[in-house]
């Protein structure tokens, strides 16, 4: 009995190893099996952005078409990409672990890489080459039939192993640590930290390295690149499978969600008596504590004290949990109503981040076009457009160790905190971060147009007498504003998320992105039909972004930006964490 009670008190709770037997607190877990999650995102991203960044020109150019159905097809593709994070997410949290989720996905991704290799490499899978300078007169063939097929079967085959990997990656390297004590959630906010600089440096090496490789050598060469960096991506990340603890799927969340929602409704529509009792806690018991070892003693695991009578926020969904529900299959706990109460708490957080996903769409789009008019020079090195992402990605990668290593620290002996700055107050910078950022935004603007004048290159297509460097202080506090927010929002929907449905509620975290990526189009049109009429023709079309009003479209984007902020103020301070703790 001895040794079974010391074996027990060795375990993790609700954690198994990747042979799915028992998860040991001295042998799974930690910084080091999280290090190599962080080591795998770096390949990750470096496979996934060394196309993305720069796929719009590869398919006008060699798949022929137009520039509008190119942009299109980069934004279907790479909103995709980020929405299939919450099918991660999902299947994480209900059926199987995050180690699996990513290993399935990582081999999903490889082989559209390896489809859109071959592609690239042989002459017969793509239209024919044209020369429209040397025969303005024929049009240029658009990829179609089986050619098409392959192309669009390689990249949805790449977005749907991005989404899997993008909703079980973060998580599973956030599930290596002890959130039972200080040390444990100290360390898991500097490994979300670190997640975004790795990502950053993956994509510092895709819009530098591999971009150029593209533009000189080959996209097969490209191709070849992203998909040699996601296939070491799998031995990397089986290299830890020893010390990884993997999180025993609860079921889904999306059940528990929606059944308590609908059991709300129907509970609602039906006339019950004024004594209804709370519904027994028995039939869905709260998910364990995870429990850990920290200064050499074992923590004892505790058994979790159901409870007993629903809270007060919310009220609407109280009505789904009765003794006589409309339904029997509806019948639901305590328990279940708080964790959905939970989710819906953070859902209006995770809206409030869409605005500068938006803001940040400008950076792939419009700052792009900008720069290509401006001079692009460094000496005698000409920047390609489609690098500028580097200057936020520096940025980032500069600040992620300088803020976890000193504002941190300096942030928690001044408010003496165990987190010194608050999840949601790191949002909240970021967000007003991209305030300035559009502010900065529409002065450059200004200050191109007026060079554009003053030079008399309106219709021409030199490069105007201004450096591209002005572009990159949009990039930089947007950049910045991007840290704040994503690794904010990924260690706040994490911390904050119902154990069952932490995996899910992360990847909300990517799907903001996506949706602000598709806002951001939606915007545009609207600003284009309603500045549109007889009398003026609308602010952003054309083929000369000389003729835009590129400014006043990013003073709206900025106002924007500021009602949104104003919005997210509201809901911040309304709400109220799950436990408040001190610094130890």
């Amino acid at each position: 009995m001895e040794t079974e009670s010391q074996t027990q008190l060795s375990t993790w709770d609700g954690y198994v190893d990747w042979k799915n037997g028992p998860a040991l607190t001295k042998k799974h877990g930690g910084l080091l099996p999280a290090s190599f999650v962080l080591v795998v995102e770096v390949l990750e991203n470096l496979a996934y952005l060394a196309n993305a960044s720069n796929l719009v020109l590869y398919l006008s150019e060699y798949m022929h078409f137009s520039p509008s159905k190119s942009a299109n097809s980069v934004t279907n593709f790479m909103g995709t990409a980020f929405l299939l994070a919450l099918l991660g997410g999902f299947l994480s949290d209900a059926f199987c672990t995050t180690y699996c989720i990513y290993l399935i996905s990582a081999v999903i991704e490889f082989l559209g890489l390896v489809v859109l290799t071959i592609q690239a490499r042989s002459a017969s899978l793509k239209p024919s080459t044209c020369d429209l300078h040397a025969a303005p007169s024929v049009p240029c063939e658009q990829v179609h039939g089986t050619q098409a097929a392959m192309l669009f079967i390689g990249l949805y085959l790449v977005a749907l192993g991005v989404g899997g990997i993008k909703g079980s990656l973060p998580p599973h390297g956030a599930e290596q640590f002890d959130e039972a004590t200080p040390q444990g959630r100290k360390q898991r906010s500097t490994f979300f930290n670190y997640f975004v600089f790795c990502l950053s440096f993956g994509a510092l090496i895709a819009v530098t390295f591999v971009v150029w490789v593209e533009d000189n050598k080959g996209w097969q060469w490209g191709f070849g690149i992203s998909t040699l960096a996601i296939f070491l991506s799998i031995p990397v990340f089986l290299a830890g499978s020893p010390f990884y603890r993997n999180k025993i799927p609860c079921g889904s969340p999306l059940t528990t969600i929606s059944k308590v929602l609908i059991a709300a409704l129907l509970n609602s529509c039906v006339s019950r008596n004024s004594t209804s009792a709370i519904a027994s806690m028995a039939s869905s018991p709260s998910p364990p504590i995870q429990t850990g070892k920290e200064g050499g003693q074992v923590s004892k695991s505790k058994d979790v004290e159901p409870i007993e009578t629903p809270s007060t926020s919310l009220s609407f969904l109280n009505r789904a949990v009765s003794d006589t529900p409309a339904c029997g299959a509806l019948d639901c706990s305590v328990q279940q109503v708080e964790e959905v109460k939970i989710v819906m708490k953070i859902l209006p957080i995770f809206a409030c981040t869409i605005m500068l996903n938006c803001c940040l769409a400008q950076l792939s789009t419009f700052s792009v076009q900008q720069a290509a008019t401006m001079n692009t020079k460094v000496g005698s090195l000409k920047v390609p457009p489609a690098s500028l992402p580097i200057f936020p990605v520096v940025f980032m990668m500069i600040l992620a160790p300088v803020y976890d290593h000193f504002i941190i620290p300096f942030a928690r002996r001044v408010t003496k905190t165990e987190m010194g700055i608050s999840h949601l107050q790191r949002i909240g910078i970021g967000l007003f971060l991209s305030i300035v950022a559009m502010a900065i935004a529409a002065l450059v603007e200004i200050k191109r147009k007026s060079v554009v004048t003053d030079s008399g290159l309106l219709d021409s297509a030199k490069p105007l007498p201004i450096t591209f460097f002005w572009i990159a202080f949009q990039y930089l506090f947007l950049g910045s504003a991007d840290l704040f927010v994503l690794a904010g929002l990924l260690e706040f929907c994490f911390s904050e998320a119902p154990v069952s449905m932490r995996s899910l509620a992360t990847s909300l975290s990517w799907a903001s992105l996506a949706i602000g990526y598709y806002l951001s189009s939606a915007i545009v049109s609207i600003v284009n039909s309603v500045t549109g009429n007889s009398k003026h023709k609308p602010w952003l079309s054309g083929g000369n972004l000389n003729h835009y009003h590129l400014e006043r479209f990013y003073w709206l984007m900025c106002i924007l930006s500021t009602l949104n902020f104003m919005h997210y103020l509201f809901w911040a301070s309304k709400y109220k964490y799950r436990s408040v703790r001190s610094s130890k």
